[in-house]
C-alpha cells in the first residue's frame, strides 16, 4: 500500500504517474479539504474534485481543474439576476458533482462515503479519503482587508495579494478520516505529493493526531519539493513561503517537513543545493520532477517508490 498526502494539480498529476506503475488498489490519497467551500447552497471540494477529474482524464488541461468541454449557462443565467452573486465560476458538466455531494451529505452520508460513490462513477481504482469530516477552512490574512477566505484570495484574487498569516479555522475540533491513521500506519511508502506545503499539505498536517502518525513513520515518507530554482511551477507556493518567513528554495521546503519526512525529492535543477537539504536533516534524492506529460509522472513515481 502506497499512501499519498494529496492537494492540488501537482499532486493530482503526481497519483496519474503513480497509478501507471501501482496498481490503483494499492494507492490510498489523503486529500487536502483545507480548500471546501459552500457556494450557493453546494459544498465544493476543489482538491477531491481535482484529483478525481485528472485521474478520470476528464480534467481541463489548460487549467488543471474542471472538467473539459465545459459550458457555462447556468452561471451566466444567475449572473442575470445578481452579477454578485456568481462567485467563480462552476461549470454546467461539473455542478453535477456539488449537486450529488451535498445532497447525499444532507442525507446523513460522511464526506468519505460521498468521496467513495464520486470515485466508483469516474471509474477510479485506487482510494481516496478526505483529511478530515470535520469542515476546516484555511484563511489568509493580507493587507488592508484582514483574514480572508481562501477562495477569495486564491480566486477571486488570484493569489495576487501578499499574505501575512495563514489559519485553518475548526481544525482543533478536526479528527481524520476513517481509515486514514490506518493508511498511514500500514503504508509501506508515504509520499507527501508536490503540494503547497502551506496551503495544500499543511491542512492535512494540522489535523490532530496527523502530523504524529506520518512522523512515527519518518523513514518512509518520502517528500517531493514543489519549488524548483526557487520557483513554483504554478500558484503561489513560492511567494507564500517567501511572505511566511521562509526560504523559497528546496532547502525552505526541507526545514518544513525534515521532521516528518526522512527524503526529499529535488529536481535537477537544484542538484547543488542537495547538501544543504541534507543538513536540513533528510535525505536528499536528485531527479527529474517537472511533470509535463504522463511519462515523467511516472518516472516521478518509480523514483519515490524506489
Amino acid at each position: 500500500m502506497i499512501t499519498v498526502l494529496a492537494g492540488g494539480v501537482g499532486a493530482a498529476r503526481y497519483l496519474a504517474g503513480l497509478l501507471q506503475v501501482v496498481p490503483p488498489a494499492d494507492v490510498t490519497a489523503v486529500v487536502n479539504t483545507g480548500d471546501d467551500t459552500t457556494m450557493h447552497g453546494l459544498r465544493i471540494c476543489p482538491d477531491l474534485d481535482t484529483v478525481t477529474y485528472t485521474l478520470a482524464g476528464a480534467v481541463n488541461g489548460e487549467t488543471g481543474w474542471g472538467l473539459t468541454g465545459e459550458t457555462w449557462q447556468a452561471m451566466e443565467s444567475l449572473r442575470a439576476y445578481d452579477a454578485g452573486r456568481a462567485g467563480f465560476n462552476l461549470g454546467d458538466r461539473e455542478l453535477g458533482t456539488p449537486l450529488f455531494r451535498t445532497g447525499r451529505l444532507a442525507e446523513g452520508a460522511s464526506l468519505a462515503e460521498v468521496t467513495e460513490q464520486i470515485a466508483a462513477r469516474w471509474g477510479l481504482g485506487l482510494r481516496l479519503l478526505p483529511m478530515t469530516e470535520a469542515e476546516v477552512a484555511t484563511r489568509v490574512t493580507v493587507a488592508d482587508d484582514g483574514e480572508i477566505g481562501f477562495q477569495d484570495y486564491f480566486v477571486g484574487r488570484h493569489h495576487s495579494v501578499a499574505v501575512s498569516a495563514v489559519r485553518f479555522a475548526g481544525i482543533e475540533a478536526a479528527t481524520p478520516s476513517a481509515g486514514v491513521l490506518d493508511a498511514i500506519a500500514s503504508a509501506a511508502k508515504v509520499v507527501i505529493a508536490p503540494s503547497n506545503p502551506i496551503v495544500s499539505i499543511g491542512p492535512v498536517l494540522a489535523v490532530p493526531g496527523l502530523r504524529a502518525a506520518i512522523a512515527a513513520r519518518r523513514d518512509d515518507v518520502v517528500a517531493i519539493s514543489p519549488i524548483i530554482a526557487g520557483a513554483a511551477l504554478k500558484g503561489p507556493a513560492d511567494r507564500l513561503l517567501t511572505e511566511l518567513g521562509h526560504e523559497s528554495s528546496v532547502v525552505g521546503v526541507a526545514r518544513i517537513y525534515a521532521e516528518v519526512a526522512g527524503t526529499l525529492v529535488i529536481d535537477t535543477a537544484d542538484a547543488d543545493l542537495a547538501g544543504a537539504v541534507e543538513a536540513a536533516g533528510m535525505r536528499c534524492v536528485v531527479a527529474p520532477t517537472i511533470m509535463s506529460g504522463p511519462a515523467e509522472a511516472a518516472a516521478l513515481a518509480k523514483v519515490t517508490l524506489s
